[in-house]
């Protein structure tokens, strides 16, 4: 959604100004985006409009994009489950806790959800 604010005129513009259609980004229609920003350099607000035309894809879809959007899909679904899950939410709410401050532990709760079920979809399928 664009965001104007207006001050003696407009001062600035930012977000999607127009998309195309209510497919969302499926059919990547043409797009008319701004942006603003406030930067610490020489001229500290900066302002840039894109335009997107209509994409079309060219190559068809891979069996190895088919796979990964398969194994995207499944793994979103376990994790959703899961993380509706009474009986192992104060399990993994424990679990999550104790990783948090590891060196490689991570940080949000969605992330340690997705790590868990991305390896066992992996040890399901792989091994």
């Amino acid at each position: 959604m664009a965001c104007v604010k207006w001050n003696a005129g407009i001062e600035y513009v930012s977000g999607a100004l127009s998309k195309g259609g209510n497919k969302g980004h499926h059919n990547h229609s043409k797009m008319l985006l701004a942006t603003h920003r406030v930067a610490a350099t020489t001229t500290p607000n900066c302002n840039n409009i894109y335009l997107r035309d209509m994409v079309k894809r060219t190559t068809p879809v891979t069996p190895d994009e088919i796979v990964k959007r398969t194994r995207f899909a499944e793994v979103a679904r376990a994790v959703n489950t899961r993380a509706h899950d009474l009986m192992k939410m104060t399990q993994d709410q424990a679990a999550f806790l104790a990783q948090k401050d590891q060196p490689n532990g991570k940080k949000t709760m969605k992330a340690y959800l997705w790590s868990l079920e991305m390896a066992a979809y992996d040890a399901s399928h792989n091994g």
